[in-house]
This record gives structure tokens, sequence and C-alpha cells, in this order.
């Protein structure tokens, strides 16, 4: 069963832009992006809200998301360590894009796809249970009250995603905000996911995952004294 259409979405928080780019990123935006982002995400595009063709898309590899991908440093690392498998990254910050976008040319890797916008419209379009793991490392923390409505950690995105994953598939998260992660321990398991792990100096100790790579937020994190939490979760059957 797959998700039911609807119009184009009007309640997207955040900046979609910042600083202004450099030349060079102005060149990978224009001569990469359109070559590395799936079609028919945009309800324009595809009205009728087709899913995506996974098998085509990934040549049958498991299917990797990372949601938020930043400057892209954690999915560049992951889509090189592990060319078995096809990693979606999503991003609405064009900055962010550009950044990857970059280091995919210097890194070389070819095992990945791009969904420049709201993950939202990325679900409206993935098979339910296509995906084998999932990543959210260090989320806009939304640090006040009124906006915690807009973290990903709620149902509108936590039920969507739970409809992608397959049963027993992992869901990392990565955080230096213990609020943040309160709200993840609160609103992940009742979205249909079990508690794995919960590690880190955050949680009094214990390492990341062994192929953790620490992101330019997680270091600036570090440099101004906040602990990193680092939880694991796995899709109920």
């Amino acid at each position: 069963m797959t998700d039911a259409p609807h119009p184009e979405r009007r309640n997207f928080y955040g900046r979609t832009h910042g600083k202004t780019l450099r030349a060079s990123q102005k060149t990978y935006l224009a001569e990469d992006l359109g070559k590395l982002s799936l079609p028919g995400i945009r309800v324009a595009d595809n009205p009728d809200r087709t899913p995506l063709d996974i098998a085509a898309l990934t040549g049958g590899r498991p299917l990797w998301l990372e949601v938020g991908f930043g400057g892209g440093e954690h999915l560049v690392h992951m889509a090189a360590r592990y060319p078995e498998m096809f990693i979606i990254g999503c991003e609405p910050f064009v900055n962010g894009v550009a950044m990857l976008l970059g280091k995919i040319r210097d890194a070389g890797v070819t095992n990945l796809a791009l969904h420049p916008g709201d993950v939202r419209d990325l679900f409206d379009v993935l098979p339910d249970a296509c995906l084998d793991k999932a990543f959210l490392n260090y989320p806009d923390p939304w640090p006040k009250a009124r906006h915690h409505r807009r973290r990903f950690v709620t149902p509108d995105y936590l039920l969507p995603l739970a409809r992608k994953m397959k049963p027993g598939a992992e869901f990392r998260v990565a955080t230096d905000i213990p609020d943040y992660i309160r709200q993840t321990l609160e609103e992940v398991p009742p979205a249909g996911f079990t508690l794995i792990s919960t590690t880190g100096a955050g949680f009094g100790g214990g390492a990341a995952w062994s192929d953790w790579y620490s992101t330019r937020y997680e270091q600036k994190a570090l440099r101004e004294g906040r602990d990193p939490h680092y939880v694991t979760f796995h899709r109920q059957s």
C-alpha cells in the first residue's frame, strides 16, 4: 500500500539557502545535481505519486537513506565504504547539497542519488518496506518548545519512515541535544521501532557505530562542550 496523494506541501520549516555559493559550487549544482536527483518526486512531475522503481534505481542492491545529510561527509563516507549498497541522501539546504556534490566529485562514488527537498515528498514515492537502513545525523534541534513539533522525531515523519523500512531494518540517530534525545526515545518506539542501544558521552560512555564518520556538526558540538548521543533502533516486524 502506498501513501495517499496530496498537493505540494507548504509547511516546510527551515532555511533552504544560506551564504552565497562559490563559483565551483554553482558549477556542481549546474552540472551534477540533475544527474543525481531522483525523478518524479515533485507532485507536478508525478501527480499520481507513482512509486519509484527501486530495482532499476539500485540495481538490486540494498537501499539506505540519510535524512538531512548536512555537508555530506557521512553520506560520501558510507557510499565509499559500502559500494555494494545504494544510498539516497535527502537535504533541502542548497548550500549543503552543493558541498555534497563537490565531495562526490572528489570521492568518485556512484552508488547514491539525491532528493534536494522535503523528505516527506520522497516518502510519498518510495515503495513500502524498501529501506534496509536509515540515518538521522545531527538534525535541526528546533530548541524552542513551541517548535518541537517541527523535529523529525514526530509522527508526521516517523510513521512514513516506518512504512518505508523493512522489518528489522536499522534506524540510527545521532545528536548532541539532550532534549532531542528525550523526544527521540519517547516518539520513535510508538512509531514502530524497538530500541537496541544508546551509547556516546551523552549516555555516560560507549563508542559510536564502528563505521561512524564524525561530521562537521559533531566536531562543532565537541568544540563547544556538548556530548554526542548515539541511538540505534530496529524496525519492528
